[in-house]
This record gives structure tokens, C-alpha cells and sequence, in this order.
């Protein structure tokens, strides 16, 4: 398969950092400037208003988001541990871009790794975790409405149903591999993605599918719920992306 870059969205994507949100809470310590900056700048790259590929200097960032280069690169070094930049010596950075190749793969992975923790919260998850899965998806049923049924946009962490799932394997080393840096890498594309006519419907009863086989302790069918759920997501992607697309260098939106 030829490698082809894939385009930021023309749909933004709503994603607040679990920085902001954990900012509500008063006993969690105050922001720095550095924090809040990083904030900003993870949400502008998940949305898409920071175009994947594109190339963008210290200076611009500094006018755009009103702080000093202190702070600004120790978002952007922060950013770069989460691969969602490069940092370019004397240029400034540039905004992380899969080709369709490494997306499809991380999705394979995903695919096999998510199964797993999905057949582990159906052995470990408590019945509080449980009700809790369900209620989320109330939320998330009330989202696609708000969005007319347009789009299924996750925020990150507690509050997307796929983390949850994977912190609920209770399964420490697949914790580490898929909410890491791949999971910041990967919610770009998800969101892409996710907004496509009538996938977020099917998506959200895929969802309820794999809790009701969590809720009965059926591993194995919980398993295999998720597999084929990220299975058709792959398959969607596929299906939605041109052959023609954009190398990083020369970044362009999806219509």
C-alpha cells in the first residue's frame, strides 16, 4: 500500500485536555502558564486547527496564544513526548501526520490490544465501573443528538468510552501501551473520522453491545464486540480516504 498522508478535518473535533478538567477541581494544584498552554495546544491539534503536516514558528504560537517562549516550549517539548509535534531547529515545529499506512496498522494493534482489555473488563470491572460505562453512553447519546446525528466526538479520558475500557482491564501493561502516546496520536483521526453519516449511530450501539456483554461477564463475546467495532472503523477509514492525498509537506482538509 502506497504510504499517503492524511488530512486534518474540516469538521473540528471538541476534545478538552484532561488538564482543563482536572483544573475544576480545587484540590487539584493550580495551572502554570506552561500547562495551560499545552492545554491549548493539544486541543488546537486534535480539532484541527493546527493542520496535521503544517509547519508553524515560535513566533506565530507566541502572538497566537499570548505567552513567552519559556513557557511555549515547555508545552511544545511536553507536545513532543506525546509525538503530536516535531520541533525543527530554527523553524519552529511541525504538527504530527500519520500516512494512511501507520494509521491502519496502529488500528490493527488496536484491534488485538482493545479485545483483549475488553475480554479483561469483563472479568475485573466492578459492577460501580460498570453502571458508570453505561451512564457515559447516556451522555454520549445526548452528544450525537446535539450534533444531529452527525458526529460522535469523544473528550479524553474518563469521559471516552474506549479509555475507560482499557483502564477497566485493570491490566497495567496494556494501560501503559494504549493510553499512552498512541492514544493521543490515534484521537485525531478518531475524530475524523467519527464524523461520517450514519456511523455515529452504529457506533454508539456498538458501544452498548460491548457493555452488555461486560455487564453479563461474557469475555469472550465482549472480546470479539470490539474487535469487529474497531474492525468497521478501519474499514471506514479506508473506504473514506483517496489514494490522492497530501503528502505532510503539503498538507490539505478533507471536503
Amino acid at each position: 500500500m502506497t504510504e499517503t498522508s492524511l488530512p486534518s478535518p474540516d469538521t473540528p473535533v471538541v476534545a478538552d485536555s484532561d488538564l482543563v478538567v482536572s483544573s475544576l477541581n480545587s484540590s487539584e494544584p493550580r495551572l502554570t502558564l506552561a500547562d495551560k498552554v499545552f492545554a491549548q495546544l493539544q486541543d488546537a491539534i486534535v480539532k484541527g486547527e493546527l493542520v496535521a503536516g503544517s509547519r508553524v514558528s515560535e513566533a506565530e504560537l507566541v502572538a497566537r496564544y499570548g505567552v513567552s517562549r519559556g513557557p511555549l516550549r515547555e508545552a511544545l517539548r511536553r507536545l513532543e513526548g506525546r509525538q503530536l509535534i516535531t520541533r525543527i531547529p530554527h523553524v519552529g515545529v511541525r504538527i504530527m501526520a500519520l500516512s494512511l499506512d501507520e494509521l491502519l496498522q496502529i488500528y490493527q494493534v488496536r484491534e488485538t490490544l482493545e479485545g483483549l482489555a475488553c475480554r479483561l473488563a469483563a472479568q475485573h470491572m466492578s459492577d460501580a465501573e460498570i453502571a458508570g460505562l453505561k451512564e457515559l453512553l447516556a451522555r454520549h447519546e445526548q452528544q450525537i443528538a446535539e450534533h444531529e446525528g452527525r458526529a460522535y466526538i469523544q473528550e479524553e479520558g474518563n469521559v471516552d468510552f474506549h479509555y475507560c475500557i482499557i483502564q477497566g482491564s485493570h491490566n497495567a501493561v496494556l494501560i501503559q501501551m494504549l493510553c499512552g502516546e498512541l492514544y493521543h496520536r490515534v484521537r485525531i483521526y478518531r475524530g475524523q473520522f467519527s464524523v461520517t453519516e450514519g456511523r455515529p449511530a452504529k457506533a454508539l450501539d456498538e458501544h452498548r453491545r460491548i457493555v452488555e456483554a461486560i455487564a453479563t461477564r461474557d469475555g469472550e463475546l465482549a472480546e470479539f464486540l470490539m474487535r469487529r467495532h474497531i474492525a468497521t472503523a478501519r474499514a471506514n477509514i479506508e473506504a473514506r480516504v483517496s489514494p490522492s492525498l497530501p503528502t505532510p509537506d503539503a498538507p490539505a482538509r478533507s471536503a
